[in-house]
This record gives C-alpha cells, structure tokens and sequence, in this order.
C-alpha cells in the first residue's frame, strides 16, 4: 500500500508549533516571579486575543462567529484554554518545567482514546504502536521524577488535567467544525478565556499596583505575542487539517523541546531516560506523519 505524508502546510505548522511551544515552558516560571499566576493569564490571553482579532481584522477577515458555533466555541474554550492555561501554569511551577510539558502532553494519549471511543475514528496498528511509544516516552520520564511528584501531587494532578481539558476541548471543536479562520477563531476563544481568569485575578491575584521589572514585561510580552498567538493559530489550523487522534499525535514533540529548553535555561535533568524518551517520541511522530493513504481518515487537504 502507499505512503503519503500528511499535508505538507500541516508539516510546517507542525515544526512551528514544536519550537514556540516547546521553548515556552521554561518561561513559566519567569513570567511569575513578580505576579500571579492569574494575573500572567490575564494580561497574556486577553493580550494575544486582541492581537489576533486586530491581525484578521486587517486581513479583512470578517469577525463574526455565526451564532450556531458560539455553543461550540464556548464550551470547547472552557475545556481547553480555560483549564490548560490555569492547570500547565500551576503544574510548571510546582514541578520541573521539562515534566510538567510532558504531563500536559498527555493529551495525545487521552485524544486518540477519546477519540476512539465517542467519534468513532479506528485506532490502526500504527496508531496504536505510536500511542505505545507515546506513553513508553512518558513512563520514562516520570520514573526519574517520581520523588518530585511525590513532593508535589497538585502538580501531577494539574499537568494531567490540563492535558485531558485540551483534548476533550479540541474534540468537540473536531466534532463540530466551526467555518471560521483560524486567526478568528482563535482572538475570539482567547477574549472568552480572559473573562473568567480576570475574575480570578481580581479575587485571588496580587491585591497591589506596581510596574513589573523589565524582565518579566518582556518575558510575558514574549509569551503573549508567540505561543499565546501563533502557536494557538497554527493548533488550531492543524486541527482543521488533521483527524483529532492524528492530530493530537502531532504535538508529542513539543514536551521534547520543552525538556531540552529547561534544561538550557534552569538546569532541569537531561540523561539517558530522557534521551530514551525523545527518541520513543520521534518513533511515535514518524508513525503519525508517513502513514498509508487509507489510513487519514477525514483528512481534508486545503
């Protein structure tokens, strides 16, 4: 049977992906220093909103969501934005950077799952064998780690929720495709997540005024305008390309990045088990991206 690729503007947004994404977690813990956690997200995802709504509206995208998606986006926003913004941040500071991008990076896991079970899409032998390494590349990093989740159970319970809220909320997305442009689609989701993280900054931020250092402006400015902006654009233009277990799939290199970065930037551990691990995620990728065509289901070329 012949091979094929996925599509070749999904490849490029994929590698995209893989280095905004992945270089971001380290940054977590800097853009938290001096505010709070709900602050960071309040300034960050209603920024970036505003950005991509502003970017449409000069590339004369129209900014109407039809009336019959707002169900959609407004659930599938609480799912994903809402839960993994709040729960990776928290799960970041609690435990190795590296770490928790890996617990996050579970949603691949519980997409192809989910997605078996409620879409109906099939779980090949390929797809099955890169889940397999998917999660070998986590058990790998988590058996060094274990005294550290031990240390910190909210953390490992709030790196695997984040993962599950992003891929129960990319599925109802997948289920019920939304025409609109990504870049609309996206500003608009980001504006609704910032209403609910506003209030919680209001109720559990830093109660107090005062100008940040210029590290920590540049840092969240960094994280509002790329991973907050292009990233979640080319996410969900993938999504849009790809079948949700593939696509979902598809992002289990970033957690690699993620672990190189921490340990660049804060001397985070990097060994042979996480050696083990990226070459188990690479493994996982090549399966999910050289694929028979039979087996793309749903795929839709643009």
């Amino acid at each position: 049977m012949p091979y094929t690729t996925v599509p070749r503007r999904a490849l490029v947004l994929l590698a995209i992906l893989t280095l905004v994404w992945g270089t971001n977690w380290p940054l977590f813990a800097l853009a938290v220093r001096e505010v709070s956690v709900w602050t960071f997200r309040a300034v960050s995802v209603s920024g970036a909103g505003l950005v991509l709504l502003a970017v449409a509206r000069a590339r004369g995208q129209s900014l109407v969501i039809p009336r019959r998606h707002w169900k959609t986006v407004g659930l599938a926003t609480g799912l994903y934005l809402l839960v993994w913004n709040i729960a990776s941040t928290y799960s970041a500071i609690l435990l190795p950077s590296g770490q928790s991008a890996v617990l996050g990076y579970t949603m691949p896991l519980w997409s192809a799952l989910i997605s078996w079970a409620v879409l109906g899409e099939r779980l090949n032998g390929r797809l099955l064998a890169a889940l397999a390494l998917g999660g070998l590349s986590v058990t790998l990093l988590m058996v060094p780690s274990f005294a550290a989740y031990g240390g910190a159970p909210a953390g490992l319970a709030l790196g695997l929720t984040a993962g599950l809220g992003w891929a129960v909320g990319t599925l109802i997305l997948k289920r019920s495709t939304v025409d609109v442009p990504a870049t609309v689609l996206t500003g608009w989701q980001l504006l609704l997540t910032s209403v609910p993280i506003a209030i919680g900054a209001l109720a559990l931020g830093d109660h107090q005024w005062f100008m940040p250092s210029w590290q920590t402006i540049a840092v969240i400015t960094y994280i509002t305008l790329v991973p907050m902006c292009v990233g979640n654009v080319c996410w969900f233009a993938i999504v849009s390309l790809l079948p949700a277990n593939v696509a979902g799939l598809s992002s289990i290199m970033v957690p690699m990045v993620a672990m190189v970065s921490g340990a660049l930037v804060h001397g985070e551990p990097l060994g042979p088990m996480q050696l083990g691990a990226m070459a188990c995620c690479a493994g996982a990728l090549s399966l999910t991206i050289l694929r028979p065509k039979a087996a793309l289901p749903g795929r839709a070329d643009t």
